[in-house]
């Protein structure tokens, strides 16, 4: 068989086309991405497994030396820390203090971001574009200007831990959290909404469709990978919040959660600090839960509204 012969069978240019410079360049150039993308998780994990690595360690060793030493020769890993975090500290009741905060401070404003964001993308209303445009601008503001008022607002009507009757010592919480995240709860939804195909909601309202059917019918089941999104980032952020908690239910036992509880264990003058690497990971059990049984839905949800439909 002769050589032009050869080069006219498909097998082999099939594998001239595979070895080509531009086959090669493409095959480099994805070798590098995922080993950039490799390199950049390992970097972004390595305070994490350096918390993990210091909560297993005694005292002396961690104030002596650093976390790596502690993957070579002579071992030293003890749970202390974990038992003292456990017999020091009140942390079963902050778990549930956490959870009478979060749930609710979550359900709250995402309903009634939902609401209002639907009102903003369909719905025709005197001055609609220059409210959502206010809306929009708050989330420029930062929400340490507000503790002051806001506090002075609750503390002169009442609405403080010690004066609600068992049940409500979390409502100024409840309120400070739903208010703080309603701007970006409502720009998030809006976006999405305004995504959703136009012939929807027409083909409803020629069948005779409500807003409250088209909302809860069509529009909410359509929503569900930015609802849970949303979810996410607002139940991790009231989840890991100390400050607010701090301010509107203070360091009380009876309501403090469990971020405030944690952040007791370190008196005034540092002592403790190593106890804060294990109550670093009882808190990171919840919201890693709460992040994996939603993650299908987040990558969808924070793209919302990005591309039109």
């Amino acid at each position: 068989m002769s050589v032009a012969a050869a080069a006219d069978r498909p097998g082999t240019a099939a594998t001239a086309a595979r070895f080509s410079p531009q086959w090669i360049a493409g095959r480099l150039s994805g070798v590098v991405l995922h080993l950039a993308v490799i390199g950049l998780t390992v970097a972004w994990m390595v305070p994490t497994i350096g918390i993990l690595f210091t909560s297993f360690r005694p005292f002396t060793a961690i104030n002596s030396s650093g976390w790596w030493l502690a993957l070579s020769p002579p071992f030293q890993f003890t749970l202390d820390n974990y038992s003292k975090v456990l017999s020091t500290s009140n942390l079963g009741h902050s778990f549930f203090n956490s959870f009478m905060i979060s749930i609710p401070a979550t359900i709250i404003p995402v309903a009634i971001a939902a609401f209002a964001a639907y009102a903003f993308a369909w719905m025709k209303f005197p001055f609609r574009d220059w409210i959502f445009l206010a809306i929009v601008g708050v989330l420029a503001i930062p929400l340490q200007l507000s503790f002051v008022p806001v506090l002075s607002f609750f503390v002169a009507h009442g609405i403080t831990p010690s004066a609600l009757p068992p049940g409500l010592q979390y409502l100024p919480v409840w309120l400070a959290h739903t208010g703080y995240g309603l701007p970006f709860s409502i720009y998030l939804l809006a976006n999405f909404f305004r995504a959703l195909p136009s012939e929807l909601f027409e083909s409803a309202e020629i069948d005779g469709a409500g807003t409250l059917t088209v909302f809860f019918r069509i529009v909410l089941p359509l929503s569900v990978p930015a609802l849970a999104s949303l979810v996410i980032f607002q139940f991790l952020w009231i989840w890991n919040d100390l400050l607010v908690a701090l301010i509107y239910v203070g360091g009380q036992p009876e309501v403090a959660p469990l971020t405030v509880t944690l952040a007791n264990l370190t008196n005034s003058y540092g002592q403790g600090y190593h106890l804060l690497t294990a109550a670093a990971f009882f808190s990171m059990f919840v919201p890693l839960i709460v992040f994996l049984s939603l993650q299908r839905y987040f990558v969808r949800g924070i793209l919302a509204g990005s591309v039109k439909g």
